[in-house]
């Protein structure tokens, strides 16, 4: 026999109505008798905020939670509490989340802007089928390469997909490399204006008739910060960007240095994978020949019907193997150019991640076991074994 002793605040009175075993949880029932502890924002009983604990008064289970930004549960979820490991490119953040999530019950959403995309599968470094088996991975193959995606519909996506993780049981793990996408979905999107359809159709035909480079040069002279985390060749960033200025007045790099000011949207323990930089850009290069040997030229082939100004063709590894399918370079200066292009992504990544004061960053060369480091951090956030 086993005898749990049960600790709720004073003032929440509960009558206990069933008490059961189900899939190797104890499930509680209870009702409320209290009506001063009922939560106004969704008719849920409040217990103790500090371990985190709520109940429903119809008598549903009684779960372990955190509260979104408004103070409100998610009905069923059994922590809110989100386990991000982020990083570069080829740092190693697929196998090290693998291993974590079979140890932990968890399921990956991923954080990749490229990765959302079907039929785009080498070049983007998706989950193989295996490893979906193992871990069950959301956010990926979203959209077809010439449906528009945005930040907007990865945070309405991501958080639907961390609700169902959290009502069966799972622990939801944010996984991946987009820091656009992950501010976008643990602090919310800036306030900026909507999109002009107008506006975006003559900035688009200025960049056919006096080429993209000739926004770019307008872009630095209004806002240097923006053009220069902006790629020259990147038109639709390119022309947000502009459309922010003309629509408001102010700079869309002044609007983001406001973004994220205010609490953020869940519970974090984020983690940020790091290497010496010689071994990331080895690894690199490793991982663009083995993109080759699998197949990635194939895929760019495939992909040619699309248009080439799409978002989606301009993904790395695949607008460089564009040049050499329309005759532009060879195929060996194509890989080196993929190689180089990724090079400099990773230090992209690295320069926003490090912006984020909540990254608690591991040397994945110096740290023997990050697993348990990352397991034993989340456990102390929560207050209890995962």
């Amino acid at each position: 026999m086993m005898l749990i002793k049960i600790m709720f605040p004073d003032e929440l009175q509960l009558r206990v109505d069933r008490v059961e075993l189900k899939d190797g949880r104890m499930v509680i029932s209870a009702t409320s008798i209290s009506k001063e502890s009922i939560c106004p924002h969704c008719g849920t009983a409040k217990l103790d905020r500090k371990h985190c604990v709520w109940y429903h008064p119809t008598g549903s289970t009684i779960n372990s939670s955190r509260l979104d930004r408004k103070n409100r549960p998610v009905s069923g979820c059994l922590s809110l509490t989100l386990l991000c490991i982020l990083g570069p490119t080829a740092v190693g953040k697929t196998e090290l989340a693998l291993r974590i999530a079979t140890r932990i019950g968890g399921e990956i959403v991923s954080v990749d802007s490229r990765q959302i995309y079907c039929q785009m599968d080498v070049g983007t470094a998706k989950p193989t089928p295996e490893q979906l088996k193992i871990v069950p991975h959301h956010m990926i193959n979203c959209v077809m390469p010439d449906e528009p995606f945005s930040a907007a519909d990865y945070q309405k996506g991501a958080d639907e997909a961390i609700r169902q993780i959290s009502q069966r049981g799972s622990v939801p793990m944010l996984v991946g490399g987009s820091g656009m996408y992950f501010r976008a979905l643990v602090d919310g999107l800036f306030d900026g204006p909507q999109a002009d359809p107008a506006l975006r159709q003559r900035l688009r035909q200025e960049a056919d008739e006096l080429g993209v480079q000739h926004l770019y040069e307008r872009l630095e002279a209004i806002d240097p910060e923006a053009a220069e985390k902006i790629h020259h060749n990147d038109l639709l960033r390119i022309i947000r960007a502009l459309e922010v200025y003309e629509k408001t007045g102010k700079r869309i790099s002044e609007l983001r240095q406001q973004w994220g000011s205010g609490k953020s949207r869940y519970e974090l323990v984020v983690f940020g994978l790091t290497r010496p930089r010689h071994e990331l850009y080895q690894r690199i290069e490793k991982r663009v020949d083995q993109m080759m040997a699998e197949g990635l030229l194939d895929e760019a082939r495939s992909l040619s019907g699309y248009a080439r100004d799409l978002h989606s063709m301009k993904c790395l590894g695949y607008k460089e193997l564009f040049s050499f399918l329309d005759g532009q370079c060879d195929l060996d200066e194509a890989v080196q150019l993929v190689k180089q292009n990724t090079r400099r992504y990773a230090k992209r990544q690295l320069t926003w991640f490090r912006k984020d004061s909540r990254i608690e960053w591991i040397d994945l060369s110096a740290c023997s076991e990050p697993a348990d480091v990352i397991i034993e951090k989340m456990e102390r956030e929560i207050g209890g074994k995962i």
